[in-house]
């Protein structure tokens, strides 16, 4: 398995769950350490969860994905990459929509978040067969990004929430790049 590719599109995919959490800790003076692990813990699960559904879509699929299938990689991950390059414009507009101190936001916020995973998931069983652990390094890598960016956002406020977004996914078009760079000249 290529570690490296699934910790950097776990990573990617993570910018979002990393952003909203930024902006979190600087807007929302209320949070404490239960709202915090709530959130990362709720993070992580759809971050793991939504690749698997995405998984499943794909085995539905697999036949006809796969004669495409490094096309097919590289086009979802550049769409979603473009997306949140898009979204990184709009991050304020998104992330002050009510406290993560409340549950229902922290469902809302994780399922927002996650929805890239989603398309993710089906390039995923292209890129590794150790589906499993990929799952998991995926969940446990927007976990620790969410932890930590709600701090990070408590010391920076504002500072970086856009461009983090923005380099989340840019990580993600050029996993996309690689895998059909891969396809054609190998």
């Amino acid at each position: 398995m290529e570690w490296i590719t699934v910790t950097l599109l776990g990573t990617g995919l993570a910018m979002d769950c990393f952003a909203v959490s930024v902006v979190s800790g600087a807007i929302y003076h209320d949070l404490h350490l239960k709202h915090i692990f709530r959130m990362a813990f709720f993070f992580g699960i759809f971050q793991a969860g939504m690749p698997v559904l995405g998984l499943v879509l794909a085995l539905i699929f697999r036949e006809h994905l796969a004669a495409y299938g490094s096309w097919a990689a590289f086009a979802l991950l550049t769409i979603i990459g473009v997306k949140m390059i898009y979204e990184s414009f709009k991050i304020d507009k998104i992330s002050r929509g009510g406290s993560p101190a409340n549950f229902s936001m922290v469902i809302m916020f994780a399922f927002a978040t996650s929805i890239d995973a989603l398309a993710a998931g089906v390039t995923l069983s292209l890129l590794t067969d150790e589906l499993k652990q990929a799952i998991v390094i995926l969940g446990l890598i927007a976990f620790l990004l969410t932890f930590t960016g709600v701090y990070v956002g408590k010391q920076f406020k504002h500072f970086a929430e856009k461009r983090l977004e923005a380099i989340g996914g840019l990580i993600l078009i050029g996993i996309g790049l690689k895998e059909l760079l891969e396809h054609l000249l190998g």
